[in-house]
C-alpha cells in the first residue's frame, strides 16, 4: 500500500476537495503526508511539522499579512499543501493567493464549505491507519514466507531470493571473503555498480566491526548489514533500496539473524573438517600421501605445489579458495598449521596463488614442483620462500608481474625457484648472520674509523678481483704493495690467514652478510 500523500487525499470523493495550484513541479502532490492540520493564525509555522497540510479559512490575509509573505513562510517551514476552505470568510479561493501558490510550487486546493475541516484530517488519519496495518500485514506476511525459505535445500539462497521479492529490490549476499555468493534478482544492478559495492564490503569486512550502514554507488543507495560477530565476520547483506521502514527493518534483522544461524550451524562441520585436513596435512609431511588420497577425492594428482599463507584469516581463504577452485574446476588441499594455511594445488593452477595474495593483502611462500613422495620439501622450500623474502615471480607473464608489484607492497606470492636463482649467500642475510658479521669485522671497522685506514674498502676489491694485487690496487688506485701491507695487516686483526681460499671465502660472506 502506498504512503500516505496529498494526492491520495484528494483523491477522496466523499470530501469533495479541488486541486486549484497549476503548473505544480511532478512530486508536488505526491511526498509523504504525515498529518492535515488548521490554523488562521498569521504566521503559523512556529506550530507545524515537518511534511504536514495545513487547512485555512483565511481570516488572517484580510489584515496586513500579504498572500506571497504568508504562502513564502509556509514553504520554508516544508509544508506540502495548502487547503483553503471557502463559504465561511470568502466566497472562493483568493486570486493573489492562487498566484503565490503557483509562484512557490505549493499546491493549493479548495475545501467546500459542507466538507468540515475535522472531516479532512479524519480521513487522513485513516489512511495513515491502514496503512500501518497493511504494513504490518506485510511483514507478519513475509515472515511465514522467509521461513519456509528456510526450510528448502539451498534455505540460504532461497531467503535471499523471497527477500529480494518481498521487497522489489536487488538484495545481494557476500560470504566472508567478499565474494558474491547470492543476489536476487540475478543482474539485478549494473556490473560496475556491483563492482564498487563488493569494494565496499570488502572494506566492512576488512575492519571487521559490526554494522548496518547506507552508501551512495552511482546515485543509487545501498544498505549493508554485517552477519556475525565483532571480529569474527560471516558476509554482509546488501539491499539496494534508499531507506527501510520499521516494518522492513525487522524483516531484514530476521533475515539476518536466520542467515547468522545458518552460518553458525555449518561452523561445526567446517571444524570438524578442518581438524581432520590438519590430520592428514601431518600425514603428507611424512611424505605418505596414502592415507589422504584414500580421505579425499578432491587431492590434486600429478605434480603438486605447496604453499603457505601468513596473515590470512583461514575462513575467509577457504570459502574463497573453494569458489576459485570450482570455478577452474581443478583439486586442492588446504589445512591449518601454525606457520599459517599450508595449500597444495596442481602446478597449473599457480596463478590462484598470486590472486589470493593480491586479494587478501597477504605473503605466500610457493615451493618447486614436486611430488608426494617430496611434500615434506616442497613444504620447507615454501617456508623457506617466506623466510628469505624473495621477490615473488617464477610464474611468468602477468601474475609474476602482479606478485613481483605485491611483494614490494608488503605482500605477494613468494616464490623458492627465485630465492634460488638469487644465490647461496642470500641464504646467509639474515639477522643473525647480521650480527655476527658486524661483530667479527669490528676490530677492522674500529681501524679504519681511527686511522682513517680504509682496510674494509680494500678487501671488497681485492676479494672482487679474485685476490688478484695488481688488477685490485690499479682500481683501488694505489700501489700494489700498499695493498699487499693493507691486506697483511687486516689478516692480523680479524685473526684469518688470507692466502688460503677457505678463509677468502669466509671473508667474502662476512662482508656480505654486515650489508644486509
Amino acid at each position: 500500500m502506498d504512503q500516505p500523500s496529498l494526492r491520495a487525499l484528494l483523491g477522496r470523493r466523499d470530501l469533495g476537495l479541488q486541486l486549484v495550484s497549476e503548473a505544480l513541479p511532478p512530486e508536488a502532490l505526491d511526498r509523504p503526508l504525515r498529518w492535515v492540520h488548521s490554523s488562521d493564525l498569521a504566521d503559523p509555522t512556529p506550530f507545524l511539522a515537518d511534511d504536514l497540510a495545513l487547512l485555512t479559512t483565511g481570516s488572517q490575509l484580510d489584515g496586513p499579512v500579504t498572500a506571497s509573505v504568508y504562502v513564502a513562510q509556509l514553504s520554508a517551514r516544508g509544508v506540502v499543501g495548502l487547503g483553503f476552505g471557502t463559504g465561511v470568510r470568502h466566497p472562493e479561493v483568493p486570486a493573489d493567493l492562487v498566484a503565490a501558490c503557483t509562484a512557490s510550487g505549493l499546491p493549493l486546493f479548495e475545501v467546500p464549505y459542507r466538507t468540515p475541516f475535522i472531516a479532512v484530517a479524519r480521513a487522513h488519519a485513516e489512511a495513515i491507519a491502514a496503512q500501518a496495518y497493511a504494513r504490518r500485514s506485510w511483514a507478519l506476511d513475509t515472515q511465514r514466507a522467509l521461513a519456509v525459505a528456510a526450510l528448502r535445500r539451498h534455505g540460504l539462497a532461497a531467503i535471499i531470493s523471497e527477500l529480494g521479492r518481498r521487497l522489489g529490490a536487488w538484495v545481494a549476499m557476500f560470504d566472508a571473503s567478499g565474494t558474491l555468493t547470492f543476489e536476487h534478482p540475478p543482474g539485478g544492478i549494473a556490473a560496475a555498480t556491483r563492482e564498487v559495492v563488493a569494494a565496499q564490503v570488502a572494506e566492512v569486512l576488512t575492519r571487521g566491526a559490526e554494522t548496518g550502514r547506507s552508501i551512495v554507488v552511482d546515485e543509487q543507495t545501498m544498505q549493508l548489514f554485517t552477519l556475525g560477530r565483532r571480529h569474527g565476520l560471516r558476509g554482509v547483506i546488501a539491499i539496494a533500496a534508499p531507506a527501510l521502514d520499521a516494518e522492513a527493518r525487522a524483516v531484514v534483522t530476521s533475515v539476518i539473524a536466520m542467515a547468522g544461524l545458518a552460518l553458525e550451524q555449518n561452523d561445526q562441520f567446517v571444524s570438524e573438517r578442518r581438524r581432520l585436513h590438519t590430520q592428514l596435512l601431518r600425514s603428507l609431511l611424512l611424505d605418505d600421501a596414502t592415507l589422504a588420497q584414500r580421505v579425499l577425492s578432491s587431492l590434486p594428482t600429478g605434480q603438486i605445489i605447496v604453499a603457505v599463507a601468513v596473515d590470512a584469516l583461514p575462513e575467509a581463504l577457504e570459502e574463497w579458495w573453494e569458489r576459485r577452485r570450482a570455478e577452474r574446476g581443478s583439486r586442492s588441499f588446504l589445512a591449518s598449521a601454525d606457520e599459517g594455511v599450508v595449500i597444495c594445488l596442481p602446478a597449473a593452477d599457480a596463478v590462484l596463488l598470486d590472486e589470493a595474495a593480491e586479494r587478501f593483502g597477504i605473503r605466500i611462500g610457493v615451493s618447486d614442483s614436486a611430488s608426494y613422495a617430496e611434500f615434506s620439501r616442497a613444504h620447507a622450500q615454501a617456508l623457506s620462500a617466506l623466510r628469505r623474502g624473495a621477490g615473488a615471480g617464477g610464474a611468468g607473464g602477468a601474475a609474476g608481474a602482479a606478485g613481483a608489484a605485491g611483494a614490494a607492497g608488503g605482500y605477494g606470492a613468494i616464490r623458492f625457484a627465485d630465492a634460488v636463482e638469487s644465490g647461496i649467500l642470500s641464504a646467509l642475510t639474515t639477522d643473525d648472520a647480521r650480527l655476527i658479521a658486524q661483530s667479527r669485522l669490528a676490530p677492522l671497522r674500529d681501524r679504519d674509523a681511527d686511522h682513517d685506514a680504509d682496510l674494509e674498502q680494500s678487501l671488497r676489491v681485492w676479494l672482487e678481483h679474485d685476490a688478484r694485487f695488481e688488477a685490485a690496487a690499479a682500481a683501488l688506485g694505489i700501489h700494489r704493495h700498499t695493498l699487499r701491507s693493507r691486506v697483511a695487516q687486516a689478516s692480523k686483526l680479524l685473526g684469518m690467514d688470507l692466502s688460503t681460499f677457505p678463509a677468502r671465502a669466509e671473508l667474502w660472506a662476512l662482508l656480505q652478510a654486515s650489508r644486509a
